[in-house]
Order: structure tokens, then C-alpha cells, then sequence
């Protein structure tokens, strides 16, 4: 259980950063894949080729007929499934983290008193208030962070269909108590038998419910991205009011140049924090500088 410890502490970071569904996505793989294929898979498949018993002497046949029945081991076989899956979602947690301390540098900066000459500069940068980061440590999934989770969760199905599909293809859903092998240097055809192959048999099964799970749950999880973007949209067009001429504010009907930032900050402040369904910001400037500059509308 321990060499899971370093990707379970990794996934749980994923999930302050994750929707509703991904959080059950991360709980099923820590509960029903990880936990279950340590606690009890891995002593099924103990005895796995030691009792592979074939009803022949000949040297090197036994081996030949079990590297023919099972390619690779049931138990690497989900090990690699299940680190495969998880690495579009450790992708974007590095994205998250790059994310996040870009955007706590430019808050940083933009918290600093900054000298006259540097204001142009400054302005000119086009820096932005940090959109994502939140002070609570979340992010918000919106722009290229809701892009780069669409692009995980569609890899995390493509790359589930392909396991499920390697499965069936190298040994099948079921396992036979006999195994009929035929391959050089058997003299001819061998019986070999398989051991505890209706155990197998339940947790091969089992592993392949919780893989259709996950499955549902990513198809699931694009659907309601999709339809919650598509909501957002809708409520943004309601929202939006045009007026004919947009009047322009001149930084030089402030007073003083750190009001001229001071303001610009609470415009980037008051935009990010429309949400959907509200009613429209009639002005972008904040209450306590709104006599000194003038109303902005979209």
C-alpha cells in the first residue's frame, strides 16, 4: 500500500481543484481500484504462476504455455490501467499549480507601490487581476484551465476504452479451470491447469465494472461541462446591455496617479465578480471613487 501513497497524496491535491463529478471519479479510484487491488487482488494472484500446472515433464513447456495464457499479469496489467488513467489528471494539476503561481507573482506585483515612471509600463504589460486563483487556495475552471480539464477527462476515456478493449483482447473476462496449450517445446497438446480461477474469475469482473464506472462517470463529466458552459453563455447574453457610445476615462481626470491604479484595480475587481444570472454592473468603477471618474457601461 505504500508505493501508492506518493500518487494518492498527488490525486488528493486534484480534487480542491475538481467539479462535483470529478470528486466521485477520484473517490471511485481511490476506493474501489487502488484500495481493492492492494487489500485483496494482490494475494489472489499470489500463487498465480507457481500453481500453473501443466500435465507435462517436458522442460520449458510449462513456462511457454503460462507466458501464453497470460501475456502480462493480471495484476500489472491494472497497475499500469490505473497509472495510465491518472496521468491526464496529474497533467492538469501541474497545469493548476503553474496556474497558480503565475497569478500570485502578478497580485503580488500589483499590491507593491510602484514609481511614476512605472505606471505607463505597467498599463501597458496588459496585466489582468488574477482570474482563476482564489483566496481560499481554489481555482476557478474557466478559460484555459476549463480547456486543459476537457482535454484530461477526454484522454482518461480514450485511454479507459483502450484498457478495457486490451483486456478482453489478450485473456478474455472469464477464466477456464483448464488451459489446452499446444506451443514449442510441447510435445504435443498439454492440459494445464489455472488456480482458484472462480476468484479470479469475480475480482476480473469486478475490475471491469469499476473501469465502466469511471467511464460513465468521465462521459458524464464532459456532459456537464458542456451544458454548464452552454448555461453560462445564455446567462451572459441576457446580461450584457449596449449602449451606443462607450465613454472613455482619461487618466487625467483623476487626481493622482495611485488613483489611477487604485481605480483600474477596482474596475478588474467589479468584472470578476459578476457572476451568471445577476443582474448587470451598471458601472465598473468602485463606490468610493465613483464621483471622480465616469460610468463605463458594456
Amino acid at each position: 500500500m505504500g508505493e501508492w501513497d506518493f500518487l494518492g497524496r498527488l490525486l488528493d491535491r486534484v480534487q480542491a481543484h475538481s467539479t462535483v463529478v470529478g470528486k466521485i471519479w477520484l473517490t471511485v479510484l481511490f476506493v474501489f481500484r487502488i484500495l481493492v487491488l492492494c487489500a485483496g487482488a494482490d494475494r489472489v494472484w499470489g500463487d498465480e504462476q507457481s500453481d500453473f500446472i501443466c500435465n507435462t515433464l517436458q522442460p520449458g513447456c510449462e513456462n511457454v504455455c503460462y507466458d501464453h495464457a497470460f501475456p502480462i499479469s493480471h495484476i500489472r496489467f491494472w497497475v499500469l490501467q490505473i497509472i495510465s488513467v491518472s496521468t491526464p489528471t496529474l497533467a492538469y494539476l501541474g497545469h493548476v499549480v503553474h496556474i497558480i503561481h503565475v497569478e500570485k507573482k502578478v497580485k503580488e506585483m500589483m499590491q507593491k507601490e510602484l514609481q511614476n515612471e512605472q505606471i505607463n509600463a505597467f498599463l501597458k504589460k496588459g496585466y489582468k487581476f488574477p482570474k482563476y486563483y482564489r483566496d481560499n487556495g481554489k481555482v476557478k475552471i474557466r478559460g484555459c484551465l476549463l480547456t486543459s480539464y476537457i482535454l484530461s477527462v477526454l484522454f482518461k476515456i480514450l485511454l479507459e476504452v483502450g484498457f478495457i478493449y486490451g483486456q478482453y483482447y489478450l485473456y478474455g473476462f472469464t477464466l477456464d479451470p483448464q488451459y489446452v496449450c499446444s506451443r514449442f517445446p510441447c510435445p504435443n497438446k498439454v492440459d494445464c491447469f489455472l488456480s482458484r480461477p472462480t476468484e479470479k474469475t469475480v475480482f476480473i469482473w469486478f475490475m471491469l465494472v469499476v473501469a465502466c464506472v469511471s467511464l460513465l462517470l468521465n462521459v458524464v463529466e464532459i456532459l456537464y461541462l458542456c451544458a454548464k458552459k452552454i448555461n453560462q453563455c445564455l446567462s451572459r447574453k441576457k446580461d450584457y446591455t449596449i449602449s451606443p457610445v462607450t465613454p472613455v476615462v482619461d487618466s487625467k481626470d483623476f487626481k493622482t496617479t495611485h488613483q489611477v491604479i487604485q481605480n483600474w484595480m477596482n474596475r478588474e475587481l467589479e468584472l470578476q465578480r459578476r457572476e451568471p444570472g445577476n443582474e448587470a454592473t451598471k458601472s465598473v468603477a468602485s463606490e468610493d471613487h465613483s464621483a471622480d471618474m465616469q460610468e463605463v457601461r458594456i
